[in-house]
């Protein structure tokens, strides 16, 4: 298997008159949680179709493993793993009948196909479970058991397209913890979802999607540093010592101080953190302006997709062309 795991060069895939994908690029490497982001319209799951072979591109070309998806597509669908938005399983079946149901669907031996199911079983923490039909699983086991079929051949690249769409926040917590032991045993894991926080838990790596093309790529803490990196917040008491807090954080930022005079509070991006609260706290102190709060605070995803595209991941706006450095 090459060095990238996925390889993307300039797809495009047209419905219609609309175009989904418009000169898509992507590199994963191997062994690494890769998350796709973007909102909805962006084209992610179009792009997952594709990698995955259930759906032609109309342009440019595409490898997954070393594998052609236009040319050698059999070969990549004995590779790869695909959890979709909504589970693939049978609602009428036990959590141990569906891997087993799965493995033999998969062309293992009946024997083999049972030996799979235990281990998966196991491998997600559901073997307390395993007996119990579906309408007993909450969602986030739902999840977990859809995860394990998924993973029924032990594939290279394992596809989650929103794995975590509607689930409360345990159900999240669950599959974020299956999703990274999956890592840990060596699987690729290409993901896709519009929660910020979901890539910032899980991506080692991160692409951000609009309108079809990738419009920032890199480690999360380097696309949030596109933003000017930490900054320092003071609230103050009195809202009419703003003024002579501001002129104080400006001594230590690296660029003109913001101010929001309904909550009075000032902040501003630094480059030595730690250096600029101590100085920043001391100074107030020693002027004698009294605080309510103050610390640092490293900026969010969520800021870093407004500022490259214009808008909200939930919105769908034209996007802000925006140099990025991956």
């Amino acid at each position: 298997m090459p060095d990238n795991a996925i390889l993307a060069e300039g797809i495009r895939k047209d419905y219609g008159e609309k175009r989904a994908l418009d000169g898509f690029d992507l590199a994963v490497p191997k062994g690494m949680v890769y998350g796709l982001l973007g909102p909805n319209g962006a084209g992610k799951t179009t792009a997952v179709r594709i990698l995955t072979t259930l759906v032609r591109l109309d342009g440019g070309r595409a490898e997954v493993t070393g594998l052609d998806v236009a040319t050698r597509a059999r070969q990549v669908r004995q590779r790869i793993g695909l959890a979709g938005q909504h589970a693939a399983l049978d609602e009428v079946l036990t959590g141990r009948q569906n891997l087993r149901m799965f493995g033999r669907l998969f062309h293992l031996g009946r024997k083999r196909a049972a030996q799979r199911a235990e281990e998966l079983l196991e491998r997600f923490d559901l073997v307390e479970a395993a007996d119990k039909g579906l309408k007993e699983y909450s969602g986030g086991m739902r999840r977990r058991l859809d995860l394990a079929a998924s993973m029924i051949l032990a594939p290279d690249v394992l596809f989650l397209d929103e794995p975590t769409t509607g689930l409360d926040p345990r159900g999240r917590n669950e599959v974020w913890q299956s999703v990274r032991s999956l890592v840990a045993r060596g699987t690729t894991v290409l993901l896709t979802t519009q929660y910020l926080d979901e890539a910032d838990q899980l991506a080692g790596r991160i692409a951000v999607l609009d309108r079809g093309r990738v419009i920032a790529d890199g480690p999360p803490e380097s696309l949030k540093r596109l933003i000017g990196g930490d900054r320092i917040e003071v609230v103050v008491r009195d809202p009419a010592t703003l003024s002579a807090a501001a002129a104080v954080v400006a001594r230590v930022a690296s660029a003109e101080p913001q101010t929001d005079a309904a909550a009075a509070r000032v902040h501003a991006p630094v480059a030595e953190r730690v250096a600029a609260l101590t100085e920043v706290a001391r100074t107030l102190q020693d002027d004698g302006i009294a605080v309510e709060d103050i610390g640092l605070r490293r900026p969010t995803l969520d800021e870093v997709f407004l500022r490259l595209t214009g808008h909200h991941t939930g919105d769908e706006a034209p996007r802000k062309k925006a140099g990025v450095e991956a």
